[in-house]
């Protein structure tokens, strides 16, 4: 089934938005990835920009202690048509990707992850927490022109003292998200637009499959046609969320991998959703290549995030 968003442009002039964050204010933050900055977006649609972060800020999740922890992806190049702001790859200036922390308060940022056993990070996108304080990232790689690096799965902890590559290769692993009772990650590839599913065995430990799984995950749903996965939003009922680009909008998904619904987008990178309101049943969407971030009565009640 196929239904248009039904909503409002909260705000526009963003640069390239991802990550929203829906706060208890009725405030929503989102990383601004060309712009390289975390910025909160208030209920008016005034924008208040939190911290420069520069790289590639690509996805947010508060914490346990209150911070946002930002995954930067390291930057990208850029090429606007009419107004349509889209990534073509790795700046010159790359040198790979990062998990950031920021004060809200103060707007103070520090670098907590740059490497994993000695390998680098290349391309954090999205990022989730579990009950446990801890939280998983994807890393989606990165597109050189000749090559492109794989990416993988990784757990840390808040503290800058654990992180652990959980699941590896994923090629091009974007959104991220847990199952209701916690016992399953899912895990959006963009250029396959397949969405998996690993069952967690204790944080930072995930059940592989063996070949010929090609990074350990059950295959959930594999989009027919050219399409491409981004990041991901969870139901409190289980239903996965995920934003599609190219015919942009949200697909909604069953555990089981049925697609129930096609939420379809006025532009073709519709690249993140979240939930917020009193009763989760407000999502905000990130319309990233026009620079829009947009508000939406969803049919159903968003899972409440740990943090």
């Amino acid at each position: 089934m196929t239904l248009k968003l039904q909503g409002r442009v909260m705000t526009s002039g963003l640069g390239f938005p991802e990550g929203p964050v829906a706060m208890p204010d009725g405030s929503v933050l989102c990383v601004e990835i060309s712009s390289g900055r975390l910025t909160r977006v208030l209920p008016s649609g005034e924008k208040k920009v939190i911290a420069e972060l520069g790289g590639g800020p690509n996805g947010a999740a508060l914490g346990p202690d209150g911070h946002c922890y930002v995954c930067n992806n390291g930057g990208f190049t850029w090429r606007t048509d009419d107004g349509f702001t889209r990534p073509t790859g790795a700046p010159a200036d790359y040198r790979g990707g990062s998990i950031q922390r920021v004060n809200l308060a103060s707007g103070k940022a520090e670098t907590l992850y740059t490497h994993c056993d000695g390998n680098p990070l290349y391309g954090p996108n999205d990022i989730v927490f579990d009950a446990q304080g801890g939280f998983w990232f994807t890393d989606f790689g990165k597109k050189l022109p000749d090559r492109i690096m794989h990416g993988a799965v990784y757990y840390a902890r808040t503290d800058g003292g654990f992180i652990r590559r959980a699941a590896f290769p994923a090629l091009t692993p974007n959104g991220i998200g847990l199952s209701p009772d916690g016992d399953t990650l899912y895990v959006a590839e963009s250029d396959t637009c397949r969405l998996w599913s690993y069952p967690i065995l204790a944080p930072g430990e995930l059940e592989l499959r063996p070949f010929p799984s090609p990074n350990g995950g059950r295959l959930v749903h594999g989009s027919s046609g050219y399409q491409r996965f981004d990041s991901l939003a969870v139901e409190e009922c289980g239903n996965i969320c995920v934003a599609t680009l190219v015919h942009g909008g949200i697909s909604v998904l069953s555990p089981g991998g049925d697609l129930l619904e096609f939420h379809e987008a006025p532009e073709g990178y519709c690249t993140n959703i979240c939930f917020g309101g009193a009763d989760r049943r407000t999502a905000y969407i990130t319309l990233s290549g026009y620079g829009q971030l947009f508000e939406a009565r969803w049919p159903r009640c968003g899972l409440r995030l740990a943090a």
